[in-house]
């Protein structure tokens, strides 16, 4: 099998480059008319399903199905059978970061051979990127992606992610690191994670692998301003879109539609 970065950059080629989210915070759930117990949980991901088949890859937001305990990973191991029996690529938002063996069960958990596990997922660096090397050997031994968290949109993120440590903000330091270990596989399995309201992104342009971009739509990114966000070139950028779609449910038709408009808005301002 293709690594994740080849099998990415296939799929975002043939069926555009956006991501598309499942989150179903309990307000969401409300509005589809679901309730907040594990029933309402599977019956919106059985929706988001049947309304992304054939997108290029879709991003389920872990906490929201974890907050249901061991009903909640059920529904999510479903979710996840599901969206790859329709031909899309699972990327697991589930942000894990610890270090030695608790970071080499993560690993196992969500790269390796769980039922969990996804073409890729998040990772949070912020213990060392050396800490996520369990998981980043895990992931290239299974052709799984990582993410890893560089400059994120929320405000108590620049104090740490914008200071600077010799010479450069560790948001760049870790763009780097994760550009260091693509170069030092052959591959370009490693992504980072740039929000689309970052004020003074990174520079992306020596990655070597993809960079998702969340926060386009209702959090106030816009996909016509993110063409070359942080120098990067062409076919790299995945902006990530949840309540922007979400919002038309819950009618499968309407979703698909509404997905289908900013994918479309992504192949003509980043292609």
């Amino acid at each position: 099998m293709a690594g994740f970065g080849a099998r990415l950059a296939a799929a975002t080629r043939a069926r555009g480059p956006l991501c598309l989210g499942i989150d179903p915070h309990p307000e969401l759930l409300a509005a589809w008319g679901l309730p907040a117990d594990p029933d309402g949980l599977a019956r919106f991901s059985e929706i988001c399903v049947a309304a992304y088949a054939g997108f290029a890859v879709v991003k389920p937001q872990v906490a929201f199905f974890e907050a249901y305990g061991a009903a909640g990973y059920a529904v999510l191991e479903d979710t996840i059978a599901g969206l790859r029996a329709a031909g899309v690529l699972v990327l697991a938002d589930a942000k894990r970061g610890d270090i030695g063996s608790t970071m080499a069960a993560y690993a196992a958990a969500w790269a390796g051979d769980s039922p969990l596990a996804a073409d890729a997922v998040t990772a949070s660096p912020y213990l060392g990127f050396g800490s996520l090397q369990p998981l980043l050997d895990v992931a290239a031994a299974h052709d799984r992606g990582v993410f890893v968290l560089a400059a994120t949109s929320n405000p108590q993120g620049a104090q740490i992610q914008r200071a600077v440590a010799d010479g450069a903000t560790v948001a760049q330091r870790i763009v780097d690191a994760a550009a260091a270990a693509n170069q030092a596989a052959g591959a370009g399995d490693v992504g980072v994670v740039v929000g689309a309201t970052v004020a003074e992104p990174p520079d992306v342009s020596a990655l070597g692998g993809p960079v998702l971009v969340p926060g386009v739509g209702a959090q106030g990114g816009r996909i016509d301003a993110l063409r070359g966000l942080g120098g990067a070139p062409p076919g790299r950028l995945l902006p990530a879109v949840s309540r922007e779609v979400l919002g038309a449910g819950p009618d499968v038709a309407a979703v698909r539609a509404a997905g289908e408009r900013l994918r479309d808005a992504a192949a003509r301002h980043l292609d």
